[in-house]
């Protein structure tokens, strides 16, 4: 007969007491016969019981300053160490290692950051990194995607401490890392508001000029498909900012391929990213087109948009929510039960409309 979890945590509680009151958690599952996995899991009940405590990989029966356990006014996550992984810094990721970071500081908790670009192997080899440093659970941004390589991403399913996805999901219901809870943004719904923006303006064709590295590029292109057969609008083929190789279109080709489609009828672009949507508006003005009087222009992401000459229409995804309640859900799982349903939450992005839009397309300046 199968041993039920309490039994599996007294077991554990009697084991560490027997060893000297403090164990390294794998030489405790080698001890028990028990699963690493499993005695993490158990280990996380258990510490946020109050009935153990547990450092760099020890489990330990010096159990915290009573004044400072469950209950007494300690914050929830004192003393748990969190790995978070993204693909990059200096743009969008930014914003939810801001908010992760502000939920685990409220927590009392310790966040480690790991990045891992865009290459396979990299991932696997920085949340190795990222357990070896102790964390007790893991936030994961992976830059190769579980859609793209199935096989590279099999890690998602084997990982010793829990997990959260964030701005990241399985692409099947039973490929690596379905098991997982995930938090992120909806993309499509972001990319339905542009959209619609666009409709109300007058438009009936609107074309995206977007990047397909990425998770979020390709939930804004599934987006723009279905969004635009939602509402009617013709779609002009997409335009890619990226060629096949991973490096950046030649903007100055971009901006060709977009004034060719303004000549054909198609005045309103949804530009993926902000970075290659901020270089469009001086190239296109060298062309003979100005933004918004020629062109209707819609960044998506929200991270440098602001600033752009003009000010650029942009979808803002909910990246500083993204990253505390991804936060807040993994410590749920390790304080609490973590057996408790798998999690799958979206946030809803924000359209923040600024001047690159114009009025109404009938009361803009004709070319």
């Amino acid at each position: 007969m199968a041993m039920s979890g309490e039994e599996r945590r007294r077991l554990i509680v009697t084991a560490v007491g027997d060893l000297g009151g403090r164990v390294r958690l794998t030489e405790l599952a080698d001890r028990l016969g028990i699963p690493a996995v499993t005695v993490r899991r158990d280990v996380a009940t258990l510490t946020g019981a109050g009935r153990l405590s547990r450092s760099h990989g020890f489990v330990s029966l010096d159990l915290p300053d009573p004044g400072r356990g469950p209950g007494s006014g300690a914050a929830p996550g004192a003393g748990r160490s969190v790995g978070l992984l993204v693909p990059s810094v200096g743009s969008y990721f930014d914003e939810v290692i801001a908010g992760a970071r502000e939920a685990a500081d409220a927590a009392g908790a310790r966040l480690v950051l790991g990045i891992a670009p865009y290459a396979a192997g990299e991932d696997r080899v920085q949340v190795a990194r990222l357990l070896e440093s102790g964390a007790e659970g893991l936030l994961l941004a992976p830059g190769l995607l579980p859609g793209q390589d199935p096989e590279s991403c099999a890690w998602l399913d084997d990982l010793p401490v829990p997990a959260v996805l964030v701005e990241r999901r399985s692409a099947t219901a039973d490929g690596p890392g379905a098991r997982l809870d995930a938090i992120g943004s909806d993309h499509r719904h972001g990319v339905l508001s542009a959209l619609r923006h666009f409709a109300r303006l007058g438009h009936e064709s609107v074309l995206l000029a977007a990047r397909g590295d990425s998770w979020t590029a390709q939930e804004v292109r599934a987006g723009y498909r279905e969004g635009a057969r939602l509402l009617g609008l013709r779609t002009p083929p997409v335009l890619d900012s990226l060629s096949p190789s991973g490096l950046p279109t030649d903007p100055e080709l971009l901006a060709d391929r977009i004034a060719a489609a303004v000549g054909e009828g198609t005045r309103a672009v949804l530009v993926h990213n902000d970075q290659d949507a901020i270089r469009l508006p001086p190239l296109l003005r060298a062309r003979g087109l100005r933004v918004p009087e020629h062109v209707a222009l819609i960044a998506y992401d929200d991270v440098f948009a602001a600033l752009a000459a003009p000010p650029l229409t942009a979808v803002a995804p909910p990246k500083r929510a993204v990253g505390a309640a991804a936060f807040d859900l993994l410590l749920r799982r390790l304080a609490t039960d973590p057996e408790m349903p798998v999690h799958r939450t979206a946030l809803l992005p924000v359209l923040r409309v600024r001047t690159s839009c114009g009025g109404r397309r009938d009361a803009q300046t004709r070319r």
